[in-house]
């Protein structure tokens, strides 16, 4: 019945900051958008075929989660870069690795990944495929 993800909506206390790391640390692009009823303009960022909407807390858009929390959110993300430019860039950036890499189980096998926290404190995955 259920094909793949479309999107998934984050809830952020921090708009700037959200902003500045999905796009400049994960490298997405911001989109704005019209939507909802009556239509008003949005943000999300794009990834691949994917994205993530934004909503910030106090102003989400309805209908919404029923309790839409900042840092609640637990995302992996499979890098398009190998796993050692992606913490170089990070390491780079002062952006600080709270785990890993340390191997894990994904969606189509196994993953090699590391974890740090999001300025809302969402923990994010990041990791590579490992071939066999």
């Amino acid at each position: 019945m259920i094909s793949h993800l479309d999107h998934l909506v984050l809830t952020t206390a921090h708009e700037q900051d959200c902003i500045a790391f999905y796009t400049d640390i994960l490298g997405m692009s911001l989109e704005s958008f019209m939507g909802g009823t009556p239509p008003v303009e949005r943000k999300a960022f794009k990834f691949g075929k994917q994205k993530i909407n934004l909503h910030i807390k106090g102003r989400e858009f309805e209908p919404k989660a029923h309790a839409p929390t900042p840092g609640s959110l637990d995302l992996c993300f499979i890098s398009s870069l190998p796993l050692e430019q992606v913490i170089s860039k990070l390491q780079g950036r002062s952006w600080p690795i709270v785990e890993g890499p340390v191997v894990r189980t994904g969606a189509t096998g196994k993953i090699r990944s590391i974890y740090l926290r999001d300025p809302d404190r969402n923990l994010i995955e990041i990791s590579e495929q490992i071939e066999g």
